[in-house]
């Protein structure tokens, strides 16, 4: 009785943690401007299936997609199980599911072929990012936490799934014993083996499996605890993050509507006169200026590079990473969200995303090619945030490089980027 009373203190002081810092990440996320993502319902639907849970775009990379696979499966479905343990721990009943038979058998059997695959997929990821070092997965920008942050949880996958099989062998060699507690149920192909290398004796065997129990489901409520923190809340996010994704062709810009209304105002003095909104901002400086979905892709981040390591810029040298741009929205998102919490409204700290996270420098090295929306498994768009950061430098500071600068006059006197009249466009074709 008192193990219940435990476990039922534990599990929901766990949920309520959770529910409390995932309620703090909404409100961050609802931090940025409405955008309308309702649109073609269908086609969003598809959009997750294939990416979220498919993994589509990952099999770019026939076998990291493979073991990423293993591990995406195999933690989600083996944690079915926890409905199985959740209910143990309240009635305190053991393997409850045991007398459906020959199909709990297959759920064993299947999870711990899944855990084996698991604890595969995450010693060649940690060979990957520590060993072998990856490029894309050794950039500065992943120095220090992030680093750390995607070891530990290679490693704590791997502990909990180690602590799933030794729970079951030690369960195995109890049914075996006899022990009036543990009736034969389940399939072991995996933790059979390691219950040879257990001791005979039933107290210990108790201890062992008692003790690999409650290992296995503190792991994993630590683990909702972490997932806030941590780049591996994508778990959770990617699936919203793919169905509010983009549907228009990628290169597509989307008009402000506040210049729209101006143009057309100029071109057709007839046209009503646009409204004045005091507070209107062209572009983004800081985070309220982008909208929730530009929030909600720097939370659904993975921090994989695979964007940065197919940008031209930062192939060739310059300083831009898309995935950077993405971690310090995230981070200054953050630091806003804690500022509204800690004044009870946002009180400005002198800081912004533009130039104090991310530099001119940055944004003017992208080519707007879209390598990175191309690349990213889960639907995140650096350029939209990037394109944003630029339209306020240009249309708030008219700050821009001298070279755009010049184009922006030849555009205003000619008509066009170049630097001749308009009446001389179609002399090339004049023979000479």
């Amino acid at each position: 009785m008192i193990s219940q009373i435990i476990f039922i203190l534990l599990f929901l002081s766990a949920i309520a943690l959770f529910t409390r810092n995932a309620r703090k990440i909404y409100k961050n996320i609802k931090l940025g401007k409405e955008s309308d993502r309702s649109d073609q319902p269908r086609k969003r639907w598809r959009n997750m299936l294939l990416v979220a849970f498919g993994q589509k775009k990952m099999f770019k990379n026939p076998l990291v997609a493979i073991l990423h696979l293993f591990v995406y499966l195999g933690f989600v479905i083996i944690n079915i199980e926890m409905l199985e343990i959740i209910i143990d721990g309240i009635a305190g009943t053991h393997r409850i599911f045991g007398f459906m038979g020959g199909f709990y058998s297959f759920l064993i059997f299947s999870f711990e072929i899944l855990s084996v695959l698991v604890i595969l997929g995450c010693v060649v990821f940690l060979l990957r990012r520590n060993i072998v070092k990856v490029n894309r997965l050794a950039s500065k920008e992943l120095d220090n936490w992030p680093k750390t942050d995607a070891n530990l949880i290679l490693v704590f996958e791997i502990l909990l799934m180690s602590a799933f099989l030794t729970m079951n062998a030690a369960d195995f060699k109890l049914q075996q014993l006899g022990q009036q507690a543990y009736p034969l149920a389940g399939s072991f192909p995996i933790s059979q083996y390691i219950a040879s290398l257990l001791p005979n004796a039933p107290d210990t065997l108790i201890f062992i499996e008692r003790f690999s129990w409650w290992f296995h489901i503190i792991g994993v409520l630590a683990f909702l605890n972490y997932l806030p923190v941590s780049k591996h809340l994508h778990i959770l996010l990617a699936f919203p993050n793919t169905y509010y994704a983009d549907l228009r062709p990628q290169g597509q810009f989307a008009n402000m509507g506040t210049v729209t209304a101006e143009v057309k105002a100029m071109l057709d003095p007839s046209a009503a006169a646009p409204e004045i909104q005091e507070d209107l901002r062209f572009g983004a400086k800081d985070i309220h200026d982008l909208t929730w979905k530009n929030l909600l892709d720097a939370y659904t981040c993975t921090e994989c590079g695979r964007c940065t390591a197919a940008c031209p810029a930062n192939i060739t040298g310059k300083l831009l990473s898309p995935r950077k741009i993405m971690m310090d929205t995230r981070d200054r998102t953050e630091e806003i969200g804690k500022n509204i919490r800690k004044n009870d409204s946002f009180k400005d700290d002198g800081r912004s995303l533009l130039d104090t996270y991310i530099t001119r420098e940055e944004i003017w090295a992208c080519t707007s090619c879209n390598a990175c929306v191309e690349e990213c498994p889960v639907s995140i768009n650096p350029l939209e945030i990037i394109m944003n950061l630029r339209q306020y430098a240009v249309m708030e500071e008219s700050k821009a490089p001298g070279s755009l600068n010049n184009m922006f006059s030849n555009i205003e006197n000619n008509g066009a980027p170049w630097q001749y009249a308009q009446a001389d466009r179609a002399n090339w074709i004049e023979e000479e």
